[in-house]
Parts: structure tokens; C-alpha cells; sequence
């Protein structure tokens, strides 16, 4: 596969996700994980997640990868607790 020239999907994988007739969800999971293990050093994950959700869910709603975006950009936002798990001293 040829690289993208977008930099919110430099492997073009999600972009060749929504042009794949008849996809299922486990697969747009492994394209997402994929996609988010191509990101180059630096990039903000969360930012760009909600720029690809935007483009992606303006052009097609209804498909399934553009509900693995959405649950991406849901798990990115929810808030972390500081420290980790175990915040308490022992």
C-alpha cells in the first residue's frame, strides 16, 4: 500500500477501510489498531482521532468504521485517573 499523504493516516489504512464493501467490525478494530501503532512520534493521538472522526463521519455515518473512530475517540477522552490504577500510597 502506497503512503498517504495525510498525516492523520500516514499508511492511508483508514481511508482504504471505508472504501471496502462489506467490512465487519473486528476488522475495522485491527485497521484502527494498526492505524494508531502508524502514527508518527509526536503526533497527538486524541486530536487526531477527532480530526479523522470528523472527515470520515461527515462522508459515511452508517459505516462500522466509523463506529470504531467513535469508540477510539470515546475511550481517548474519558478521563485518566493520575497515577494510574493504584493512586494510593500503600
Amino acid at each position: 500500500m502506497a503512503r498517504s499523504d495525510d498525516p492523520n493516516d500516514p499508511k492511508g489504512l483508514i481511508r482504504e477501510a471505508y472504501r471496502i464493501d462489506g467490512i465487519t467490525l473486528p476488522e475495522c478494530r485491527s485497521i484502527f489498531l494498526d492505524w494508531a501503532l502508524s502514527l508518527p512520534d509526536g503526533r497527538d493521538q486524541k486530536q487526531t482521532l477527532t480530526e479523522l472522526h470528523a472527515v470520515y463521519t461527515a462522508q459515511d455515518a452508517d459505516h462500522p468504521m466509523t463506529q470504531v473512530l467513535r469508540e477510539g475517540l470515546d475511550t481517548a477522552q474519558a478521563p485518566r485517573r493520575r497515577g494510574g490504577w493504584r493512586a494510593r500510597q500503600r
